[in-house]
Formats: structure tokens, C-alpha cells, sequence
């Protein structure tokens, strides 16, 4: 997959998966590595700025298999933010559809 259709979908990926359920950096990171390749050094700084956006908030839980982990949850802003990608999402995939159902060009 091309990196920058992902670069410019990570946002908006993030966001929608913590507005299902809280998620710890490396659980994140396992869901999104089942449909697309990404990095641990792409996540942690975005999940940074997610934070100091106040798109995210982060608390500490226990972990059974070692120390505590670091959760990632959206706030209010962040639901409003993930509203508007979602709607930019749409209009872009939507014209980039058209212009695909116009052309030859095929898979």
C-alpha cells in the first residue's frame, strides 16, 4: 500500500479504533497490523499528538504481564475530530471513485 494513502489515513484510523475501546499503544498497533503494515515509530508520535490535541486522554492500568500499560481514550474532541475526518474521508474516496468509474483503469 502506497505510504502516503497511510499516512494520511492513520488519524482517522486511530481515532475511530479508541472510540470503539480504550487501547494501549502495542493492542493498537496489533489491530491495525491485521489489514495494513505500519511501524511502532509511527504510532507513539502520533498517539502523542493525539494527547496534546486533547483528541485523546491517557491513563495507567495494571498489567498481569509486566508493568503498567498506558491507555489511550477519546475525549469529546476527539469524537467531533474523528466526525469531521470521517466526512472528509468520504468526500475524498467518493471523488476519487468517480474519477476511477470514469477512467479504463482496472485492478
Amino acid at each position: 500500500m502506497n505510504v502516503q494513502f497511510k499516512k494520511g489515513a492513520l488519524e482517522l484510523l486511530v481515532l475511530l479504533i479508541i472510540s470503539r475501546q480504550d487501547q494501549y499503544g502495542y493492542s493498537l498497533i496489533q489491530i491495525m497490523t491485521q489489514k495494513i503494515t505500519i511501524s511502532e515509530g509511527t504510532i507513539y508520535p502520533l498517539l502523542r499528538r493525539l494527547v496534546k490535541e486533547e483528541y485523546l486522554n491517557s491513563y495507567y492500568e495494571p498489567s498481569k504481564e509486566g508493568p503498567s500499560r498506558k491507555y489511550y481514550a477519546i475525549t469529546i474532541k476527539g469524537n467531533e475530530r474523528l466526525k469531521e475526518l470521517t466526512r472528509e474521508w468520504n468526500m475524498f474516496t467518493e471523488s476519487i471513485n468517480s474519477f476511477m468509474e470514469e477512467s479504463d483503469v482496472h485492478e
